[in-house]
């Protein structure tokens, strides 16, 4: 796993935003196991306490379990899984909006660009495949 951290939120809180995008992604997939917390932390560069900690909120959220004798799994249950990828792409359409709105663009201008972009996306993956 690659980890990334900055300055702007707990380690602790960055830990779990990057596992839950790597669930809402399928890079983790439903049963997958994960490595224990000394060789997450060592990973990722953070005391091992910091990993539990952000491991140990995961599970409260239902998107990691424990086995006792086994460690620990990305959670079996789907419906955690899409409603973490809905919820993330949320805030990715809300960031988007937010922006555009600062640049002086509205929900409709942005529904227009993003057409526009599509298309021009479209149009050039057809010219290079002839």
């Amino acid at each position: 796993m690659e980890w990334k951290f900055n300055n702007e939120a707990p380690i602790y809180q960055q830990i779990m935003e990057q596992i839950k995008a790597m669930i809402a992604t399928g890079v983790l997939k439903a049963g997958d196991k994960l490595p224990s917390v000394r060789e997450l932390a060592v990973s990722a560069g953070v005391n091992p306490n910091t990993m539990q900690k952000a491991l140990s909120e995961l599970e409260r959220d239902g998107l990691l379990c424990s086995k006792r004798t086994s460690g620990r799994f990305v959670s079996d249950n789907q419906e955690n899984a899409d409603i973490l990828q809905e919820a993330m792409m949320m805030e990715c359409v809300k960031a988007f909006i937010e922006n555009m709105a600062k640049l002086g663009y509205s929900v409709k201008d942005c529904i227009r660009i993003i057409e526009k972009y599509e298309k021009d996306t479209k149009d050039t993956s057809e010219e290079q495949k002839a």
